[in-house]
């Protein structure tokens, strides 16, 4: 019923009257990108490795853009591992044009999204971790400041960001800004913008070392899961980090209501046991939601300064 009240819009258009943007993609009318990246924040020598890896399958269109806002961060110490599917678009063959000792292009096939990132990471060795899909990107300056925040925070193992939305053509249609970390609402609903979340590999390694490959739309949840069960620390900092594309082939968009709402079913009755009924639970989500949207409002009166407000 869930999954079928979203095919229909309804929670969408209630969010919407209520000033929620998490959730929500479409957001304003389009417009260029006008907001910063993370501050400026100098590379230091003895910052961290960064393994980053990114999925690739027919995104010919977008592929070129994920690579550069990699390329562009200019960070010391990165790995990056470029996994793709065999795409038959053109894309494989662009990717051979960036073929270079920085980056790490391989082409073969694969059994889905979790499959590709065990494989590009099995090939790192970096103590951070993260990835990102091959139509999303980085904002600038942001693996500095993750790479800075994880060298002065030795105890944090999971650190993430918030999220800038754009559609096909690249223009700004939306944001996410959290309100901060909150393991309990993290436990029945995903708001982490997975294109903004890296960690450290001693936690990976104690959740498993992997993605689980039987998961095709929740994959990217059931690994911040399995990092919650195994008592990693999380961290949220307020910086834009990552940019989510919007597109009409993407699966988070097509797959939901055939197969991530079961998927995510299934997460939340797996890790959430019985100690939160569903009153809890919507009480819980409805203080995160309301904390959303003033930590928006903060935001929007930030950047009103700069551009016009949304």
């Amino acid at each position: 019923m869930k999954a079928r009240l979203s095919a229909w819009g309804v929670g969408i258009k209630l969010r919407q009257a209520l000033g929620i943007r998490l959730g929500r993609f479409h957001q304003y009318a389009p417009r260029p990108c006008s907001i910063a990246g993370a501050p400026a924040v100098m590379p230091c020598e003895d910052s961290p490795c960064i393994s980053l890896v990114t999925p690739s399958f027919n995104q010919e269109r977008f592929v070129h853009d994920t690579i550069k806002s990699v390329i562009q961060q200019n960070y010391p110490h990165l790995t990056y591992v470029v996994q793709d599917a065999c795409s038959t678009d053109g894309t494989a063959q662009a990717l051979l044009a960036y073929r270079n000792p920085a980056i790490d292009i391989r082409i073969e096939p694969d059994n889905g999204q979790a499959d590709a990132l065990n494989r590009g990471f099995a090939h790192t060795a970096g103590e951070i971790m993260g990835y990102l899909n091959s139509d999303d990107l980085l904002m600038p300056g942001a693996l500095n400041t993750v790479g800075r925040f994880f060298r002065e925070n030795p105890s944090v193992d999971v650190v993430y960001g918030n999220r800038l939305i754009i559609n096909e053509d690249g223009l700004e249609i939306g944001r996410w800004i959290l309100p901060g970390h909150n393991p309990r609402v993290l436990r029945f609903v995903d708001y982490v913008p997975q294109e903004s979340m890296f960690w450290r590999r001693r936690i990976w390694e104690r959740a498993g070392g992997q993605f689980d490959p039987e998961l095709h739309f929740a994959l990217d949840w059931d690994l911040i899961l399995r990092f919650l069960d195994a008592g990693a620390v999380f961290q949220h900092l307020p910086n834009l980090f990552g940019i989510f594309r919007v597109h009409g082939k993407q699966k988070s968009q097509t797959d939901y209501v055939v197969r991530g709402a079961s998927e995510m079913a299934k997460l939340r009755s797996r890790h959430l046991g019985t100690d939160t009924c569903r009153l809890r639970q919507a009480t819980l989500h409805w203080q995160y939601l309301s904390a959303h949207r003033q930590a928006d409002k903060a935001f929007c009166a930030l950047m009103s300064k700069i551009s016009p407000p949304a």
